[in-house]
């Protein structure tokens, strides 16, 4: 079966619109970190936020009015990536199109909040409207009702790499003649509550820039939105393969999966869009590479985006897809780049293919590869 990208949508810390974002990455533009902190603790972590702008013109649909904000970032995306495919393929029957949401964290700030509603004034003012955003399906639900998709929805709860998996959801639901199109969608929202989590588990840094490849690891900043691909039997890109891979216990584990799943994706005319975010993941990542693939140009969108988390796969395979179409990969500027791997120099490239390396924080690795 062909598997084809028809149409993208892309919110992030640097605004929205796949062609918007990818331009000003090709300009070499990095996400401003912002503070944030609790008013409980003394702490303070710094993270890419969403700006509010991006998202002021969503349709007055009566699932917005109190919707999270990985809800609002999803509808955004995947308003845009319909969009973009009415546009290229023509229109698209809501009846005929399935959806798969991934996330990690899910609105973890909702939790919270319905939970201290609960503690300071009893059970009596929690609110019914903030409960149904404390659970993970509630974006699916939204888009779901924002797009009239009313047969199949799914939600996958993953780490980084559940959005590749998502895609091979996606490809599985399309063999199956009943549907068209499958709408597959990653979000993500940074609090102080998931800053501090990470910080614990000695994942973050506390001020940007964010270096990649480096040995030893010097941290990641958290960010937040989404990701949308709208997935077809028609359009611009094919994805020719999806390598599920596998789950490592241990992180010493990760660089062997993700050799392996290089190895089953590896093509001469390929470039690789890497998940490398400043952690652990960075040297099983480099690792794999130098040995599967060494020459091959790499880029990562996390030294200028941060790390998206659930959101993180579906933004790898966009920026897969616009190297493709423009035949140009973004500088990696602001930090001494290790030796060992080939990095973009003049942001011009010759590749016919792009593949997705996505290596997660909490045991999955899995990839993909796009051809034009």
């Amino acid at each position: 079966m062909s598997l084809r990208i028809a149409g993208m949508g892309w919110v992030t810390p640097l605004g929205r619109g796949a062609d918007a974002v990818w331009n000003r990455l090709l300009l070499g533009e990095e996400a401003l970190a912002r503070p944030t902190s609790d008013p409980v603790s003394a702490k303070r972590y710094s993270a890419f936020r969403v700006p509010a702008e991006a998202l002021t013109d969503l349709p007055p649909h009566p699932r917005l009015r109190r919707a999270s904000a990985i809800s609002r970032f999803a509808a955004a995306a995947g308003i845009d990536a319909l969009g973009q495919a009415r546009s290229t393929i023509g229109e698209i029957d809501a009846k005929r199109m399935a959806l798969v949401f991934a996330v990690s964290n899910g609105g973890v700030i909702y939790t919270k909040r319905f939970y201290h509603n609960i503690v300071e004034t009893g059970a009596q003012s929690a609110s019914p409207l903030l409960f149904p955003e404390t659970v993970f399906n509630a974006p699916a639900s939204h888009l779901a009702a924002i797009f009239g998709i009313t047969g199949t929805s799914y939600t996958l709860v993953g780490d980084g790499a559940v959005g590749v998996l998502a895609v091979k959801m996606a490809s599985d639901l399309l063999e199956n003649e009943a549907f068209d199109f499958c709408l597959v969608v990653g979000a993500e929202e940074a609090d102080w509550l998931l800053c501090d989590a990470y910080h614990k588990w000695r994942l973050l840094k506390n001020e940007p820039p964010i270096e990649l490849f480096c040995d030893p690891p010097r941290g990641m900043i958290l960010s937040e939105g989404a990701g949308a691909v709208l997935l077809a039997r028609q359009g611009r890109e094919q994805i020719d393969a999806i390598d599920p891979g596998g789950n490592f216990s241990q992180r010493s584990e990760a660089k062997k999966i993700a050799g392996q799943v290089l190895r089953g994706l590896a093509d001469e005319d390929a470039c690789i869009v890497a998940s490398a975010n400043g952690t652990f993941v960075d040297l099983a990542e480099r690792e794999a590479i130098e040995h599967e693939l060494p020459g091959a140009l790499v880029y990562s969108p996390k030294a200028a985006l941060g790390e998206s988390v659930g959101a993180s796969a579906i933004w790898q395979v966009i920026v897969a897809a616009q190297s493709l179409r423009t035949k140009r990969l973004p500088l990696m500027l602001g930090w001494d780049a290790p030796q060992g791997l080939s990095f973009p120099e003049s942001g011009e490239t010759l590749h016919e293919k792009a593949i997705v390396l996505s290596c997660g924080l909490n045991q999955q690795v899995a990839g993909l590869r796009l051809r034009i």
